[in-house]
């Protein structure tokens, strides 16, 4: 079990199952730049959050809803989670509302820019979120889902074993690396143009001394001949 100043943002698992260097010159370095990608990301979930709770028939709706494990070490806020009424006896997989009859199962609805990806770097964030409103509400959630901007439709994720279990070693890893307080060294992929660290990351920059006297040496060079 972690402590209350341990707790590490769920947004930190994507961004270590995106790249190990951007977490550590996030969370470790303290470095953060917007680019177009972040900047829509982040006014999709601005605008998920700002309309407030409301009820809907037989679902109940909470925006901009806190999360935390201490469990896992995790923190961070659900965009929207729907409260389902249903007719089953109590169990495990439904919960009561305070001042509502009835009980409730819970589903998490996570807003994305763009398309969804072809990893699981999504589904683990969706995953961690669901695992923190579990511990919270003493409750099993079973799938959870994302809307994503372009398709404008719901992809519906089963939190299965698999998913818990690679969302839990991501999440130990989180905390390992950063607990190290060491940022790993640069290694350049296509990913790196979409990421809006690139200018403090420098990929591209020559490791070593003899690469980097060559970098300087060709880069005063390139400007003498202009």
């Amino acid at each position: 079990m972690y402590t209350e100043d341990d707790l590490l943002p769920i947004s930190g698992l994507q961004h270590l199952a995106f790249c190990e260097r951007q977490v550590a010159l996030i969370h470790i370095e303290g470095l953060w730049e917007e680019n177009v990608y972040t900047a829509e990301g982040k006014i999709l979930h601005e605008r998920a959050h700002e309309e407030g709770s409301e009820a809907v028939g037989d679902i109940r709706i909470a925006r901009g809803l806190r999360l935390r494990s201490l469990r896992l070490g995790l923190v961070g806020v659900a965009d929207v989670v729907e409260f389902h009424r249903v007719d089953s006896p109590v169990d495990k997989a439904s919960v009561e509302l305070p001042g509502i009859k009835g009980r409730w199962e819970p589903f998490i609805v996570e807003y994305k820019r763009g398309m969804p990806k072809l990893d699981r770097t999504d589904e683990v964030q969706l995953c961690a979120q669901a695992m923190c409103l579990e511990e919270m509400l003493d409750v099993d959630i079973t799938s959870s889902a994302f809307f994503y901007g372009k398709p404008r439709r719901r992809d519906i994720v089963n939190l299965d074993s698999s998913l818990r279990e690679e969302t839990e070693k991501i999440a130990l890893h989180l905390h390992a690396l950063i607990d190290s307080e060491k940022t790993p060294v640069a290694v350049y992929s296509a990913k790196c143009e979409r990421c809006s660290l690139i200018d403090h990351c420098l990929p591209r920059m020559p490791r070593g001394r003899a690469s980097v006297e060559n970098y300087l040496r060709n880069a005063l060079s390139e400007n003498e001949g202009k």
